[in-house]
């Protein structure tokens, strides 16, 4: 009896021990749509995400455990080794899909984990990355515009991002494709415009906000064969949602379309 009195404490403390270092964080929510003139519908989500770490290392899990069964959403790990840093994406996700509003993949694009290898090398601020597909990355800050280069096989990617003069400006060219965004605060609203006619603006103080975005016509476009779905046209429209924290700990949202006239209602929490 002793020696299992003993050997259950020593498990209690080695358990006690590995939680200590440990993070457990979710949210979940619950919505309503009316849908307009269509049938209303409920849905529901509910995430968790898991961060621990020892010493320089560490891990993040995610998992979405709203469905039938807990399924995993991402899986990361980082560490440090001098100047090296190595990160690594351990989640294999499926990456296609089944909707034609956004041209996404018909087809899963294959193993997408990856381990990154970043230097910090001494060239101001700069830092170079190497991932395992071959994709260096040169990024860095340099008086005061946030930039990133990454060298791809026939498709090199440039991201900026500055703050000029009160605005906030973000431009982006992935093979040739160039979008960009400018976002400023006039009398207490943030304004941001996009390369895509976009426009939104977004007011009130923390915990009770009113956000208003514009969402310009998308083109109808052709699919590629093998890889992309066609994209469906769709005419402009507006969204105006309200955003309100509760004493109870919750967060309620209304959000109207202009688009069917809808109204979604929205109850969450984080945790």
């Amino acid at each position: 009896m002793k020696k299992l009195i003993a050997l259950f404490a020593v498990s209690t403390v080695a358990s006690t021990a590995a939680v200590a270092g440990i993070a457990i964080s979710g949210a979940a929510s619950v919505s309503y749509d009316d849908n307009g003139s269509s049938a209303s519908a409920t849905s529901y989500d509910a995430d968790l995400a898991f961060a621990g770490s020892a010493g320089a290392t560490t891990v993040a899990i995610g998992m979405d455990v709203d469905g039938a069964a807990p399924a995993t959403t991402s899986a990361t790990m980082a560490t440090s080794i001098g100047p090296l840093t190595v990160a690594v994406d351990m989640f294999n996700e499926d990456d296609s899909t089944t909707v034609t509003t956004t041209g996404g993949r018909r087809t899963d694009s294959g193993d997408n984990r990856s381990v990154t290898v970043s230097l910090a090398a001494p060239i101001g601020d700069a830092t170079v990355g190497l991932d395992n597909s071959g994709d260096v990355t040169v990024s860095g800050t340099f008086s005061g515009v946030s930039i990133a280069h990454t060298v791809k096989n026939g498709a090199d990617k440039t991201v900026g991002s500055a703050s000029i003069a009160g605005m906030d400006v973000s431009l982006t060219n992935d093979g040739g494709d160039s979008t960009w965004t400018i976002g400023t605060t006039v009398a207490g609203a943030t304004v941001t415009v996009g390369s895509d006619k976009s426009i939104s603006a977004a007011f009130g103080v923390t915990g009770n906000t009113v956000t208003i975005a514009h969402t310009a016509e998308r083109a109808a476009r052709a699919s590629t064969i093998v890889t992309k779905h066609p994209v469906s046209q769709k005419d402009a429209f507006t969204t105006i949602a309200i955003s309100r924290d509760l004493t109870s700990g919750a967060a309620l949202a209304a959000t109207y379309n202009t688009f069917d006239s809808s109204l979604t209602l929205k109850a969450s929490v984080a945790f």
